[in-house]
């Protein structure tokens, strides 16, 4: 029995709802018609209808102002994220390291320097064995000039045997050409101004037609290994 009452109670709140709503629709729609024909003179009745728009434009603010997003909202958003990244950055930087992640580091850098030290290995030894190679040749060198200068000598005295001149002069152009070859060449210091540092000053004449300091003769030819002087031109200086 105690839900019948409560459904006929629920029955009866309707209907007294919907007979309310009845009455204020009507109401409103009258008071509608009465503004409509400039009878609406009561002051009680316009204060109900400023009261009823003010109402709705109250509720119509709220309603934007919950839509709308909060500053404060976004701000706070903000710093949580900010605060979120540092905390990740943190926990990135104390996170310890594997040891076998170390061990990995530590042989990566000993394979970097045993390679640095073998490239300057490299580099010192060659640049050791090309000075010991040109100083080796250089003496060798420095030993066959006298035999050049000698075949020079004879080429330029007079010999009845031409063919025996011949021969000697095609030994001569041989020699000199596998010097030139192993990088020696002689200098031309005949008429060109003397350089202590490639000349050897064995004799000192006036000579009115050339210059001062000038090389007159070459008594004795010099030699060029590379670029080092293998051997100093003997000289005479005029002026």
């Amino acid at each position: 029995m105690s839900d019948l009452d409560n459904n006929k109670d629920k029955c009866k709140e309707n209907k007294e709802k919907e007979i309310e709503k009845k009455t204020a629709d009507t109401n409103e729609d009258q008071l509608n018609r009465n503004e409509n024909k400039g009878e609406n003179k009561d002051p009680n009745i316009k204060e109900y209808k400023d009261c009823k728009e003010d109402t709705k434009a109250e509720t119509k603010d709220t309603k934007d102002k919950d839509e709308r997003p909060s500053e404060n909202t976004a701000s706070e958003s903000e710093v949580d994220k900010e605060t979120a990244d540092s905390k990740d950055k943190k926990g990135i930087f104390n996170k310890k390291k594997d040891k076998r992640d170390e061990q990995i580091e530590d042989l990566n850098e000993k394979l970097k320097r045993q390679m640095a030290e073998f490239e300057n290995f490299r580099k010192r030894t060659e640049k050791e064995k090309s000075t010991m190679y040109d100083f080796g040749a250089k003496d060798v060198i420095e030993k066959l000039l006298p035999i050049v200068d000698n075949f020079e000598r004879a080429l330029e005295t007079e010999c009845a045997d031409e063919a025996f001149k011949e021969g000697m002069d095609k030994i001569y152009r041989m020699m000199v050409k596998n010097l030139e070859e192993a990088g020696v060449k002689p200098m031309d210091a005949e008429g060109k101004e003397f350089d202590p540092n490639m000349h050897n000053a064995v004799q000192h004449i006036e000579d009115e037609s050339l210059g001062e300091n000038i090389v007159a003769k070459e008594y004795q030819k010099g030699y060029m290994y590379k670029d080092t002087v293998l051997r100093h031109s003997m000289v005479i200086v005029a002026n």
